[in-house]
């Protein structure tokens, strides 16, 4: 499929932005702050934020194409740069939570501005909580249960830190909703 450039080059930079941010999360995940948190709860919750104003500025079919592009280069440079299972967990925690973030999004995009990706995002943190922690550290000799909770507190409260960046980004769409449903 051929975009416009002006298109072509933005869904290039969120491409490279969720690359980036899962894959610096894959490696800051490996490091704790204390027994129940680790840096890579930062760092993720920047991954809905990008998915979202994708889905905002052009629709969900393009919010799958950066969610799916994004996947795929930051697996590739996940299982060279991190463990085999911590970027297995990852891979599929992030498919499932920014498949279910895109369709939550979509379906309450018409409604206040704050409310897609506030909901949206608290669902597929949810999500990929309960996916990474269990399928990369269970049966790990590790806090993880404890870190997994930390990890969802950080990203429930970044899901509401996150609004202001996204409303000031989103500028004027967040009132016109000019982009149809796909």
């Amino acid at each position: 499929m051929h975009y416009p450039l002006p298109l072509r080059s933005q869904v290039s930079v969120a491409v490279l932005a969720m690359g980036l941010v899962v894959l610096s999360s894959n490696i800051l995940v490996q490091f704790a702050i204390n027994d129940w948190l680790t840096w890579g709860a930062i760092t993720y919750p920047f991954a809905f934020l990008v998915t979202e104003l994708v889905n905002r500025a052009f629709g969900p079919a393009q919010a799958r194409r950066v969610a799916w592009f994004g996947f795929a280069v930051a697996v590739a440079a996940s299982a060279v740069l991190a463990p085999a299972r911590i970027a297995a967990a990852s891979g599929l925690a992030f498919l499932l939570s920014q498949m279910l973030d895109i369709t939550v999004f979509d379906r309450l995009r018409q409604s206040r501005w704050w409310r897609a990706p506030l909901v949206a995002t608290v669902l597929a943190a949810i999500l990929d909580t309960c996916v990474f922690w269990g399928v990369g550290f269970a049966g790990e000799d590790v806090p993880w249960v404890t870190w997994a909770l930390g990890d969802l507190g950080v990203k429930l409260v970044m899901a509401v830190c996150l609004l202001l960046p996204f409303r000031l980004l989103i500028g004027k769409r967040a009132t016109t909703n000019a982009l149809p449903r796909t």
